[in-house]
């Protein structure tokens, strides 16, 4: 039986390529290709696949958000997450929300597929570079609301609009603001947001 896979990346091409790449593996089948974090549930819902490849930066929810979702809809569903940023901290989240494996896009394609065998199988696989920098970068310093906030302001938004955005005041905006920047050791909001995506925090 073969293995039926799922594959949600936004760029074209690159998914295409992984589609043709994978679907020369005897043992893989490739059952549904989606672009956005929103066709994630629907094709997996439709498709029922053993493994899906979750892209981490998607238009509208990205693998990380859908993550838990698809987890609880198919269980079995072994998910690993892709990736361009080879961030610790995305690691550590795509771990904690139960995903069976975390790749790098720029390795070989047949790692990709060996992965998706493993984690099919029941084993985690991880990129072990990306392990080798999660552990030496250490878990996020950042509480879930510092990190909403940090992220709403990552555009330059004024603390009103931040404060409009998440239904909460500006007094408790700035509060979570300085807070991520203490804990960030950073000067200003920018400075904290800019920290915490390059590290994955958000």
């Amino acid at each position: 039986m073969a293995i039926r896979v799922l594959i949600a990346e936004d760029q074209g091409m690159m998914r295409d390529a992984l589609a043709l790449l994978l679907g020369l593996e005897e043992d893989l089948e490739i059952v549904a290709r989606v672009a956005s974090g929103e066709e994630i549930l629907p094709a997996a819902r439709e498709h029922r696949p053993d493994a899906a490849l979750l892209d981490i930066e998607l238009p509208g929810r990205g693998g990380l958000d859908v993550l838990p979702e698809l987890r609880g809809l198919l269980p079995g569903c072994a998910v690993l997450v892709l990736t361009t940023f080879a961030r610790p901290g995305y690691l550590r989240r795509a771990m904690e929300a139960g995903a069976a494996g975390f790749m790098v896009k720029d390795g070989p394609v047949e790692e990709l597929a060996a992965a998706i065998r493993r984690a099919v199988a029941g084993e985690r696989v991880v990129d072990p570079g990306l392990a080798a920098a999660a552990l030496h970068a250490g878990p996020s310093p950042l509480t879930d609301r510092e990190r909403d906030v940090l992220a709403a302001a990552l555009d330059g938004s004024t603390i009103a609009d931040v404060a409009a955005r998440l239904h909460l005041s500006e007094s408790t905006v700035r509060n979570h603001l300085s807070s991520a920047i203490g804990k960030t050791h950073t000067r200003n909001r920018i400075e904290a947001a800019r920290l915490a995506r390059h590290n994955g925090w958000l």
